[in-house]
């Protein structure tokens, strides 16, 4: 695919040297010949080798609509890794620098599956190089750098895939709808999970380097976070420590806090009100009762929670139309990666893939579509044909953006620790309006050369 380029050999030097570059701007947007038609290959490249990373490479290869032209890991031995498992008849071109990659790769799109706190740096980057970007969720660790994604994907017309991928299950959508269309009538009442919180690093004796990375990798992985000596158990164990995600082992609630927007209609707003229920204490996820019966709608979510333990309380959040939504449930009941909308008129459980309503005529109707097998394939085919034609995914980087602020809030109620103190969030200019202290936590200080870049 032709695109108009510019030299990037010097940025490639250093992280610095790619923040004074002019985005780049690929053929579609100067309407040349060259953007991918309707039955042309997407060519992509996977940014993030992890066990998610690898996931969704290996959905990559199945689309016939796209094409895996590359592999990117800063940690160069989890690019020979997933090339080496995937069998000696398949072949891509492997880096260690995702820009370069971009570059020589000449992608249509890239799908940034790194941790959490390099997501925004990396797709920002990404963007201004050209790339349409799927991101995994959540998709940032701060809501500040979250909406400097959402402004440099508007400015630079790029289309943005959100790793919710419950917005792309067609029962989800359906079951959304009826709660959004006024099926429950007036909806007084959401309950969502109580998730466990992140916990604090704390000093520890450096260990040795694992074999075959590059000189300065850690380096490059640790990103905007504080500099601390190599240790396993922050390299393979990130998604804990407040460090490295803010939502910790609350990853569930950028599905779950999704899900519910999603329902409410509120894709591009959220609550105006947060307050602390109870003391934070730090205690499990539930007692994990073995079910009774088939897989039910919490089970997904018990295996991925069970024997967690940290820092949870019970939390509220207010809407404008005075919907309440109640951070309650244990790991071990209730729609794990979902929620219980109740209304007027009845009560609709919704989780991955799987629906439950009281009365059960609400779901029971002609045009339920069921649960169907293939989300990953449904959330990541859509980010192609929007790439096609420009349109806007299901999964709106605005839209997640929303969602990890949901996150984020749960967790800055908990650090400002006022029982039954109400902050008030202004969902239009993202700040709240009576905690100058809550206000501290919007943002992060940013380690010398992974400064978000600026965009211009």
């Amino acid at each position: 695919m032709a695109r108009t380029r510019y030299t990037r050999r010097e940025a490639l030097k250093s992280s610095t040297a790619a923040f004074a570059l002019p985005y780049l701007i690929p053929s579609y947007v100067l309407g040349a010949d060259g953007q991918p038609g309707a039955n042309d290959k997407v060519n992509v490249g996977v940014i993030g080798l992890g066990g998610r990373g690898r996931s969704l490479a290996r959905t990559c290869i199945g689309l016939p609509e796209m094409r895996l032209a590359a592999v990117c890991d800063c940690f160069a031995p989890r690019c020979g890794a997933f090339v080496k498992a995937a069998g000696k008849d398949r072949h891509w071109a492997t880096y260690e620098d995702f820009r370069e990659m971009i570059e020589k790769e000449k992608l249509d799109g890239v799908l940034v599956q790194t941790t959490t706190h390099a997501r925004a740096w990396v797709t920002v980057l990404a963007m201004q190089a050209g790339a349409d970007v799927y991101i995994e969720k959540p998709m940032c660790l701060t809501i500040a750098e979250g909406r400097q994604m959402v402004t440099a994907a508007r400015k630079y017309k790029r289309v943005t895939q959100v790793g919710t991928q419950q917005r792309s299950i067609p029962i989800n959508n359906w079951a959304s709808d009826l709660v959004k269309n006024g099926a429950l009538g007036k909806v007084h009442t959401v309950i969502a999970p109580n998730f466990v919180g992140p916990d604090i690093w704390t000093p520890k004796p450096a260990q040795p380097m694992p074999k075959g990375g590059s000189e300065g990798w850690w380096d490059i992985w640790t990103n905007q976070a504080e500099f601390r000596p190599y240790h396993p158990h922050i390299h393979y164990s990130w998604l804990r420590w407040w460090a490295y995600d803010d939502g910790g082992r609350c990853f569930g609630g950028a599905h779950s806090y999704d899900q519910v927007q999603r329902a409410l209609g509120t894709d591009e707003t959220g609550p105006v009100e947060v307050w602390l229920e109870e003391p934070v204490k730090v205690m499990e996820t539930g007692k994990f009762d073995t079910p009774k019966d088939d897989p039910d709608t919490g089970l997904e979510y018990r295996r991925l929670a069970q024997n967690v333990v940290g820092p949870r309380a019970k939390i509220r959040m207010k809407y404008a139309n005075g919907t309440e939504l109640r951070l309650h449930m244990d790991g071990d009941r209730g729609p794990g990666l979902g929620a219980i909308f109740v209304g007027d008129k009845g009560k609709l459980e919704i989780n991955r893939n799987k629906i439950a309503a009281n009365p059960k005529e609400l779901i029971t109707t002609p045009d339920n579509p069921g649960p169907k097998k293939g989300e990953m394939q449904y959330h990541v085919g859509n980010w192609v044909q929007c790439i096609k034609t420009r349109g806007r995914c299901t999964a709106d980087i605005e839209y997640g953006q929303r969602s990890a602020t949901i996150c984020s809030m749960v967790n800055i109620v908990r650090n400002i620790g006022q029982v039954g103190k109400k902050l008030k969030w202004d969902p239009q200019s993202e700040r709240f309006t009576n905690c100058d202290e809550a206000n501290k936590m919007l943002s992060r200080p940013r380690r010398k050369d992974y400064e978000l870049p600026e965009l211009t």
